[in-house]
């Protein structure tokens, strides 16, 4: 007989160990990923008195396929649109924090006499707090439907959007022996040119084929077809340099504009739990006591650090930030914690071999003694606020909520601003896209075409040369006269003659730029004089202008491009799924919308608007019933809730949270006996005693009074017959009947005659 590899043996222990660890944890209502790290420890070779994992270098790779995959995931749950509509203030508020934490970290990691490196590390994971712990700590503490619980969630999706970029950058710097500002400026126009190049290449090809190919595709092919792309992408970006859970992000990223997002995620989650549970419990196994014992001063630090940090650079972010000073205590005080980021960016640096052997469990244990301590943070922050208030000059007090960095302009954007933004987003698009063409036409199909032609160098030169203009030509083409006949550009020419001259730069810059890409291609693949390869360019650019095929062609690739991005949020438009547009104008009041899931077991299921009086009880009003794919507007009085129904309620902070009490308080409680309710066929016959005989079966009460039904009374040995609500029943007739066990007995008894029977 075989034995069974050592892979098994390992992945045996830390999925039983995990199970049993995290239902501990789950009990106890701790986060499961504190779960997952004592699971670790425990099968660790620091634990003597437990069986440990036997080859670390495999569970290593589960480890990094579970990052790839989280990172994954997080992607889908991401949308570049959504941050866009956030405006500026998530962004300083984040910029703020992030920056304030990763230069404490880096000061306190000086402090203790450690690295370089050590300490760059160090302060990347001291600047990102937890997007699962808050959420959970959310979710048990009953604020997520708060107002505060918004803003730290927008920043908290910024922040996972920067460790990732953090990552890249970290690698980049740990890569170098002493890299310069301007090799750190190169890194990021890297991040940025393969971002914009992945993101535009995606959206246009990713929501195509799976439009095209939506007929075929069941739930097993979506999920393979997902997790190919998935590492697709991640092998691209390890490729061209940055990690592949970067490249497993921004294929996420593309998913999450599809229709198809909200079915993937379901699918990928629980590929994502499994692979990101052996990547916890390989943090864990990380874990050194010893080094825990020797570096227990600079653990108490850090996490004095944490909480202090974030509690006054927190507050002081969202301060600047817009919010209210109470408003803003409590989300800074909620983000003193670092979690599943501050792992995977001490796992780079131990993959990396740039930092020391100690960080990393130094860094699990700050984690594990943070989290504790979050809701204490959290509720600390309310009576923290009242001591301020208390001691404060009211003055100061007004100051303070005053303080913001991003005042919302309602002032329309002028002419000039709007059309330059926009001449220079799609010169900045479109110019990336020609590259990135030129790039693999170069890299690729020119050495291909030259092993198919040998001797015919000029010949393979001209062929990959013409392609290439080919394929670049709607670029180009849009680069010169996007935006020429534009509201903005028209307002501009007929408003002032002045504006014409500075109207007619624009339009020669670009024609300048689409014809440099031309004279670059001729230049590289031919020997001609630059001023004949500049006349050369500059007419095949012209022409390009003159196509109107071309035109026609560039036109429908931006419509579907536009298309794609714009297909979930029609989705979701048609399904009911977004929420009101009225919804910003509530933000600056006291009252704003929420969403509240009716559960399956509520007692409010079947009842409508008017039995269940919100309005009076809590204060609420309903403004919208979605269901499945209805959404009922402005409901009435006798508007029925139905199980799985979201209410759209609007109300205050303590309104809201009064509601969502109340409903998750009113839920019919699980059956102790299930087991008794098992239905099952059985046959009575009509005895001579029996009440039944010469009554109809209303007159019977066979389903009222016994909780029974009749299927049918038998006539030969194989045919059964429907009973008419009319037929009387006879004397030995046999009739089939379903029931519970207790139920059935109960008819039975009744049937005989017996007269305690007929009185229950």
């Amino acid at each position: 007989m075989s034995e069974v590899p050592t892979l098994i043996n390992d992945l045996a222990l830390i999925l039983i160990v995990a199970g049993a660890v995290t239902l501990i944890f789950k009990k106890l209502k701790q986060p499961l990923v504190l779960g997952y790290i004592m699971a670790g420890f425990i099968v660790s070779p620091h634990m003597p008195y437990t069986m440990s994992v036997i080859d670390r270098t495999d569970i290593k790779t589960w480890a990094d396929i579970g990052v790839m995959f989280l990172l994954f995931s997080l992607g889908l749950d991401f949308s570049f649109k959504k941050i866009v509509k956030m405006g500026i203030t998530p962004v300083i508020t984040t910029l703020t924090i992030i920056f304030a934490m990763m230069t404490l970290g880096i000061v306190v990691g000086h402090g203790f006499g450690w690295n370089r490196m050590d300490c760059i590390f160090l302060g990347g994971m001291l600047a990102m707090s937890s997007t699962t712990i808050i959420y959970k700590a959310f979710t048990d503490m009953g604020l997520r439907q708060q107002k505060f619980a918004g803003p730290v969630m927008s920043v908290l999706i910024l922040e996972d959007v920067l460790a990732i970029v953090m990552m890249v950058m970290l690698s980049a710097l740990a890569s170098g022996s002493n890299p310069d500002g301007g090799e750190m400026i190169g890194s990021v126009m890297k991040i940025g040119f393969f971002l914009v190049l992945w993101f535009v290449v995606g959206i246009f090809a990713v929501p195509l084929f799976l439009r095209l190919t939506r007929k075929l595709i069941n739930n097993e092919t979506l999920l393979i077809v997902s997790l190919g792309l998935c590492c697709l992408m991640a092998v691209v970006s390890t490729k061209v340099g940055f990690s592949s859970a970067f490249g497993a992000f921004v294929m996420g990223s593309i998913l999450a504009e599809t229709i198809e997002a909200g079915k993937i995620e379901k699918l990928v989650a629980p590929v994502k739990d499994l692979f990101g549970a052996i990547f916890f419990v390989s943090v864990g196994m990380l874990v050194d006591p010893k080094i825990i014992v020797s570096y227990a001063l600079p653990i108490g630090t850090l996490v004095l650090t944490i909480l202090v940090g974030q509690a006054v650079f927190g507050t002081f972010g969202f301060l600047i930030g817009g919010q209210s000073l109470k408003s803003a205590m409590r989300c800074g005080f909620s983000m003193a914690q670092i979690g599943e980021f501050s792992f995977i960016i001490a796992s780079l640096g131990v993959s990396l071999k740039v930092t020391g052997e100690f960080l990393y469990p130094v860094v699990v244990a700050v984690s594990v003694i943070t989290t504790f301590l979050t809701p204490y943070m959290i509720r600390f922050s309310v009576p923290c606020y009242g001591v301020l208030e208390r001691r404060l000059p009211k003055t100061w007090i007004r100051a303070l909520n005053n303080i913001t960095l991003s005042h919302p302009s309602t002032a329309p954007k002028s002419n000039w601003h709007s059309l330059i933004a926009q001449m220079a987003r799609i010169t900045l698009i479109y110019s990336i896209l020609s590259i990135a063409a030129i790039a693999l036409m170069f890299m690729f199909f020119l050495p291909f075409v030259r092993h198919l032609m040998p001797g015919m160098h000029w010949w393979a030169n001209g062929i990959c040369g013409v392609l290439t203009i080919m394929i670049i030509a709607p670029f180009l083409r849009a680069i010169v006269m996007k935006k020429n006949h534009s509201e903005e550009f028209r307002a501009l020419w007929g408003e002032s003659r002045s504006n014409r001259m500075p109207l007619l730069v624009t339009i020669f810059v670009r024609l300048v730029i689409a014809s440099a890409f031309v004279f670059y291609i001729c230049n590289y693949l031919t020997r001609f004089t630059n001023a004949l390869l500049l006349t050369i360019a500059v007419a095949i650019v012209f022409v390009m202008i003159l196509s109107r095929r071309l035109k026609k062609q560039s036109i429908l690739m931006e419509r579907l491009f536009v298309q794609n991005l714009r297909s979930r949020d029609i989705e979701q438009q048609v399904l009911g799924l977004k929420k009101p547009l009225y919804e910003g104008h509530l933000l600056d009041r006291d009252i704003h919308i929420s969403d509240i899931d009716v559960p399956e077991n509520s007692t409010w299921a079947g009842h409508s608007l008017a039995d269940l009086r919100l309005s009076n009880r809590f204060g609420v009003h309903v403004s919208s019933i979605l269901r499945g794919h209805q959404r009922i507007n402005i409901p009435g009085g006798d508007n029925i809730i139905f199980p799985g129904d979201r209410l759209q309620v609007i109300g205050s902070d303590a309104q809201l949270a009064s509601l969502h009490a109340a409903i998750d308080g009113d839920i019919v409680p699980d059956d102790p006996d299930i087991e008794k309710r098992e239905m099952r066929l059985s046959q009575i016959v009509i005895d001579r005693h029996s009440p039944f005989v010469g009554k109809t079966l209303p007159e019977t009460g066979i389903r009222d009074l016994y909780n029974c039904m009749v299927v049918g009374r038998e006539e030969g040995k194989e045919n059964l017959s429907m009973v008419s609500p009319t037929y009387r029943l006879r004397l030995g007739d046999i009739v089939w009947i379903v029931g519970e066990e207790a139920s059935i007995q109960s008819l039975t008894l009744a049937n005989s005659g017996s007269v305690e029977a007929v009185k229950r």
